[in-house]
C-alpha cells in the first residue's frame, strides 16, 4: 500500500487497442472492448491508492476521421461500458469533458444521465475526454472570454484555466501514455506543463495493476521542482511502492 506521494490526479492515453487486436489476428474493435475491462480494474486500483481525479484520454476530435465502422463500434462502446456499476461500486463520480455537441443524441443523453446518477460519489472522479482536443478547448476558452468582454489586460493564465473545461479539477500529477509512442496527442496541453510524464510500450489492453504501480513509482523517483533549483525544493524522495 503506497504512504506517501500518492498523485492526486492521473491522466492517461490508452493507447494500443487496436494494435493489440491486431497482433492477435481481431478486429480492432475487439482491442476496444479488451480496453474497457482495463478501465475497470485500474479505475478500481486507484480508488484503493487514494488517487483523487483519473482522466482517461477515449476519443479525440482527430478520431472522427477513423473509418465509419470503428467510430460507430467506439460509440456503442461507450453507451454499454457507462452501464457499468464500477462508479457505483468504488463510489467514483463521472465527468465528461469534450465537444460533446458531436455525438449521438443517445450517447449525450447517457452521459447527462450517469453525470447525474453519480454525482454524490466522492471517492475520486473519473473524468472521460470523448470527442476531446487540447486545441479545440484553448480555442473554446478564448472564445469565451472574448464573448464576456473580458479586457486584455484583464486576462491571466488564471482567466485562462477558469474557461477551460477541466476548471473543476486541478491539473495532473502523473500523465501516462501506452502503446510505446512518444507524444502527448493534443491532450490536456494546457494541463500538463508541469506534470511529470511516462511512456511504456504495453498496451493498454494489457496495463495491469503492476504497470500502474511502476509508472507511479517512476513519479514518486523525481524531484518536482516547478523551475526552482534543487537545493530551493524542500523534502525527501518519497518511498516506493512496494511490489504487487
Amino acid at each position: 500500500m503506497i504512504e506517501t506521494n500518492i498523485p492526486q490526479h492521473i491522466a492517461i492515453i490508452m493507447d494500443g487497442n487496436g494494435r493489440w487486436a491486431t497482433e492477435r489476428g481481431q478486429e480492432r474493435t475487439v482491442g476496444h472492448k479488451a480496453g474497457v475491462d482495463t478501465v475497470r480494474r485500474i479505475t478500481a486500483e486507484c480508488v484503493r491508492l487514494g488517487v483523487k481525479y483519473l482522466t482517461l484520454y477515449t476519443f479525440s476530435t482527430e478520431n472522427w476521421n477513423r473509418p465509419a465502422d470503428e467510430v460507430s463500434a467506439l460509440m456503442g462502446l461507450v453507451l454499454s461500458s457507462l452501464e457499468d456499476e464500477i462508479f457505483m461500486k468504488n463510489n467514483v463520480r463521472f465527468r465528461v469533458i469534450g465537444d460533446l455537441k458531436r455525438l449521438p443524441d443517445e450517447v449525450q443523453q447517457k452521459l447527462h444521465e450517469t453525470e447525474e446518477h453519480t454525482a454524490r460519489n466522492d471517492a475520486m472522479t473519473m473524468v472521460v475526454a470523448l470527442s476531446y482536443s487540447s486545441r479545440w478547448e484553448i480555442t473554446n476558452a478564448v472564445r469565451q472570454i472574448v464573448q464576456e468582454g473580458i479586457r486584455a489586460e484583464d486576462i491571466t493564465e488564471q482567466t485562462i484555466s477558469q474557461h477551460l473545461t477541466t476548471a473543476f479539477m486541478p491539473d495532473p500529477d502523473l500523465l501516462i501514455r501506452t502503446g510505446g509512442e512518444l507524444r502527448i496527442s493534443n491532450y490536456l496541453l494546457w494541463q500538463i506543463a508541469y506534470s511529470e510524464l511516462y511512456f511504456c510500450d504495453t498496451y493498454w489492453p494489457d496495463f495491469d495493476e503492476q504497470c500502474l504501480h511502476q509508472a507511479i513509482e517512476s513519479y514518486q523517483r523525481r524531484q518536482r521542482r516547478f523551475g526552482k533549483t534543487e537545493e530551493q525544493v524542500e523534502g525527501e524522495r518519497p518511498t516506493p511502492i512496494p511490489s504487487l
